[in-house]
């Protein structure tokens, strides 16, 4: 990992930030319009090896810009790592995905005596702390990065420390955002909607309380404490703060390593993700809302262990009834029943013209890969056809339900299955999606090895 520039700082005003973000659109337009004009007195081939070496130069300044950036902008840049909104050419997509994979966790780190004043205003001088501390974080992200330490009573843990400015940082992108986004628009317009931005200003105000995310992570780290295939990392109390948060280190192979695994080894992997996510909706009436593949770590022991709770929901009983009603409804194909569920939880205007039918359609183009009773492998490009079969305004689906309101519960959760397809395709996993949701969705029996383990551990006093 490279190191942050010493000589700088993590720029947090509005002006200088918005003035970063518009460097960054303004200079991948000037690219295209350059190119555009030149195609006139070039071959279809040459034009085409410029587009794919401005796709490959845009994906590069949005790692340096946004990873540089921390924040809410690099948060967009973690999502498009592995949720395919069709920015690029699809030439260039594999290369563009994989550049910005780096923003998981691997951009270039902050020097730590760049943030040893965040942790020692918190828990004192660092030396007194810990019996030992490695100051080259192995992670480094978008609120904060990590370091590797041992406590005095001999405890592997890893430490998160927030960014020294990152608080006001995000209150500055929460403002320029859109801005950011038009660079964007003429493709996938509805990425700059109101529900995006809000989505993303809620994500990062409760990412930025640590003693929230502390206290999930604690909840959860019991709660998971036996499981035969799941596990949460323990957080420490005693060394954790407003803006440090210390857990259990874990050890493992991360999600492009696993996507180098065998078939049936990712698969493995891909349902436990399922499992933990989506299956915690149903089952617990809450779950962890950061899927992304930089949170979690597959273990030597065949467990995977997930990490970060900054966005953590908690959903009432009766909205999580409403999803499950809602998903046996399509499972049956009954657009009149789904299409009177949603009337009765307040989707469709009172007015609304939406048929069945499209009710129907609507709920399949996003989540059809949940109700294929066969083995189906994720793949990328099935994002992102899911993604802008309900986003993009020229899509079908997107205007027959254009002038309806998803309430925000629901919102949630469908943001959720979106991240989890696309944590799932990153790594090139398969399954039968159907068979496993049947066990929250229908009350049926486990049918995969997997399953029939978690109900024996469900099923303990």
């Amino acid at each position: 990992m490279a190191n942050f520039d010493a000589e700088r700082s993590l720029p947090t005003s509005r002006v200088g930030r918005g003035a970063a973000l518009g460097k960054l659109a303004a200079k991948q337009a000037l690219r295209r319009v350059v190119i555009k004009a030149g195609s006139v007195v070039v071959s279809e081939t040459r034009h085409t090896q410029l587009m794919d070496v401005a796709d490959q130069r845009m994906a590069r300044d949005f790692v340096a810009v946004l990873g540089e950036m921390r924040g809410a902008a690099m948060k967009i840049g973690q999502m498009l790592s592995f949720i395919d909104l069709g920015i690029v050419d699809e030439r260039s997509r594999e290369t563009f995905r994989r550049q910005l994979s780096r923003l998981q966790g691997t951009v270039d780190a902050m020097p730590f005596e760049a943030l040893r004043p965040v942790m020692e205003s918190e828990l004192g001088p660092v030396d007194k702390a810990f019996a030992s501390f490695e100051t080259r974080a192995f992670a480094a992200a978008s609120i904060g990065q990590v370091y590797r330490a041992r406590t005095h009573d001999g405890r592997e843990v890893a430490v998160k420390v927030q960014y020294p400015g990152v608080r006001a940082a995000v209150r500055a992108d929460l403002k320029n955002l859109a801005l950011f986004l038009r660079m964007w628009k003429s493709r996938v317009p509805t990425v700059a909607a109101q529900e995006f931005l809000d989505e993303i200003t809620g994500e990062l105000s409760h990412e930025l309380d640590y003693r929230q995310e502390f206290a999930n992570q604690a909840r959860l780290a019991e709660r998971f404490a036996d499981h035969p295939f799941i596990h949460v990392p323990a957080p420490v109390a005693e060394l954790s703060s407003d803006s440090v948060l210390t857990s259990d280190f874990v050890d493992g192979l991360n999600a492009q390593q696993v996507a180098d695994l065998p078939a049936a080894e990712r698969d493995r992997v891909g349902e436990i993700i399922y499992r933990f996510y989506l299956g915690s909706l149903f089952r617990d009436c809450e779950f962890n809302g950061d899927a992304h593949p930089g949170n979690f770590i597959y273990l030597a022991d065949r467990r995977v262990a997930f990490l970060d709770f900054g966005f953590y929901k908690v959903m009432s009983p009766a909205a999580v009834d409403v999803e499950r009603k809602a998903a046996q409804l399509c499972r049956a194909a009954d657009g009149q029943g789904l299409r009177d569920l949603l009337a009765r939880g307040g989707v469709l205007r009172p007015d609304s013209q939406v048929t069945a039918e499209e009710c129907l359609r609507y709920t399949l183009d996003a989540a059809g890969w949940n109700m294929v009773d066969d083995y189906v492998q994720v793949q990328s490009f099935d994002v992102s056809a899911a993604m802008l079969g309900v986003l993009h305004p020229g899509a079908r689906s997107f205007q027959s339900m254009r002038n309806e309101r998803l309430p925000p519960e629901h919102l949630f959760s469908r943001r959720l299955d979106f991240l989890v397809f696309g944590a799932i395709s990153y790594i090139g996993a398969g399954g039968n999606w159907y068979r496993v949701a049947a066990e929250w969705i229908d009350g049926a029996p486990p049918v995969t090895e997997l399953g029939i383990a978690e109900a024996a551990w469900r099923a303990q006093p």
